[in-house]
């Protein structure tokens, strides 16, 4: 009997990916641990091996081809002895129902992407469910014959809507007699056409609904044709403005501002990397940056005011025993959060070689799920652009995020002397739920503590 190859889960929170590339064609032979494919998240690009040996039959899955959920059948493996002949129609592809406008099967339809962490997991990934409106939903016919406030919906419609956060009562239908199809619930959450009502499932329960700011079409409409280029949103960037837009509407962010003294850091640097050991090729084995420096003392630092360590978890609070410091790394289209796992416990250097293994891996999609999900912090270092100082918006789950600006030459007072000496400053976001002003201060005074004798955090 054939075997269905399926889209693997690469982690257990995906839901879908891109098949970015085959690595076989049909009629070729395959044995067990051969790679047959290439994944594609938001996240990360991973190889897929054969389970078992045989024949590829049938490619159902054509190369590039995004939004494929887990567990769709993407290829059909024939056996020894098998032909081409008895392959039969993949269960993912029923046909659809015959209706006025027949919708799509629920395969080839976009689902919800894999989340960044697991405080997100329950929520739905809205950024990730937008797609393309079609032009058949505008101006058609109202859903206004729902008797005794029932609305008429089809299954795949109701389902959409409710992962996309939008009350289907709110939303036009255009299918026969003003019922809701999948293509209305598309329109309506890419902006093509504006809900009845603006309420959404994710709406508070007193207050209206939540801000969604403009729609694609107003926005469109302040441009003159041919004065712009539209690019689409990929993956990344819908999940990160989700993710984002997600904590500054949740979050109740406050910032501590403080200015760190780095001149015993800049000179303890310079004497450490001058002990580097020469390779073969002449150049250091490492060299160590000011932001190891900072994320070793921030790691520290939340070790010693532990209840700082916390992220907020509905109606709890979780204070973790180690130090899991995410550092955020920008990349094309986006950013990463990998996180350094007992950052308090390891020495500068294995955290300078471990920061830039994660970031360079970062930037070629090969991340591990694992590597950029959990910790309880994150730094975030704009310091090399020539940044003096920002408020970085945090993570979630994180509790708190540091941001870090360039280290400078300030005039200071001292005594009524005015000095010279070698300044940075950053930048503490709180999230008030777990982190109030004065743990806030707290721990931001240690961290100042320790950045200005870094001997200390070694101690």
């Amino acid at each position: 009997m054939p075997i269905e190859i399926t889209m693997p889960a690469l982690s257990p929170t995906m839901e879908e990916g891109k098949l970015a590339k085959w690595h076989v064609k049909e009629g070729d032979s395959v044995s067990s641990g051969d790679v047959i494919a290439e994944i594609e998240t938001d996240k990360a690009t991973m190889e897929v091996e054969a389970v078992d040996e045989g024949t590829i039959g049938k490619i159902l899955v054509a190369e590039g081809t995004d939004n494929v959920k887990v567990n769709a059948v993407i290829a059909i493996l024939l056996q020894e002895g098998e032909s081409a002949d008895a392959i039969g129609a993949p269960k993912a592809a029923p046909a659809p129902k015959p209706e006025a406008k027949a919708e799509p099967a629920p395969q080839a339809d976009a689902g919800a992407t894999m989340r960044e962490n697991t405080a997100t997991q329950a929520k739905p990934d809205i950024g990730a469910l937008v797609a393309k409106g079609t032009e058949e939903a505008r101006g058609k016919v109202a859903n206004s014959n729902a008797p005794n406030g029932k609305v008429f919906a089809s299954p795949l419609a109701r389902r959409l809507a409710k992962e996309a956060g939008i009350d289907v009562s709110a939303i036009s239908g255009s299918g026969p007699h003003g019922r809701v199809v999948k293509s209305d619930v598309e329109a309506a959450k890419s902006g093509k056409t504006p809900l009845k009502a603006a309420a959404t499932a994710s709406a508070p329960a007193a207050g209206g609904a939540a801000p969604t700011g403009m729609t694609k079409a107003q926005v469109l409409a302040l441009y003159p044709e041919g004065s712009y280029e539209l690019v689409p949103n990929d993956g990344m960037r819908k999940i990160v403005a989700a993710r984002l837009t997600e904590s500054k509407q949740t979050i109740p962010h406050f910032y501590l501002t403080l200015d760190c003294k780095i001149d015993a850091l800049l000179a303890a640097r310079e004497q450490i990397n001058a002990t580097a050991p020469k390779g073969k090729d002449g150049k250091p084995e490492f060299k160590l940056s000011v932001n190891d420096f900072v994320m070793k003392a921030w790691a520290v630092a939340l070790q010693r005011v532990p209840t700082a360590n916390a992220t907020w978890a509905g109606d709890s609070i979780l204070y973790h025993k180690r130090s899991d410091v995410a550092v955020a790394v920008a990349v094309p289209g986006g950013l990463f959060t990998p996180v350094v796992k007992s950052c308090d416990t390891k020495s500068l250097r294995q955290i300078s070689e471990e920061v830039k293994d994660l970031a360079t891996r970062a930037r070629n999609k090969k991340l591990a799920p694992h590597e950029y999900q959990g910790g309880a912090s994150s730094v975030s270092n704009l310091g090399m652009f020539g940044i003096k100082s920002f408020s970085a918006v945090i993570n979630p789950p994180h509790g708190t995020i540091l941001a870090v600006g360039v280290g400078e030459e300030r005039v200071y007072a001292d005594a009524g002397q005015v000095k010279i000496a070698n300044f940075m400053t950053v930048t503490l976001s709180c999230d008030h739920r777990s982190v109030d002003g004065a743990l806030g201060a707290e721990v931001l005074g240690v961290f100042k503590g320790l950045i200005e004798n870094p001997v200390m955090m070694l101690a």
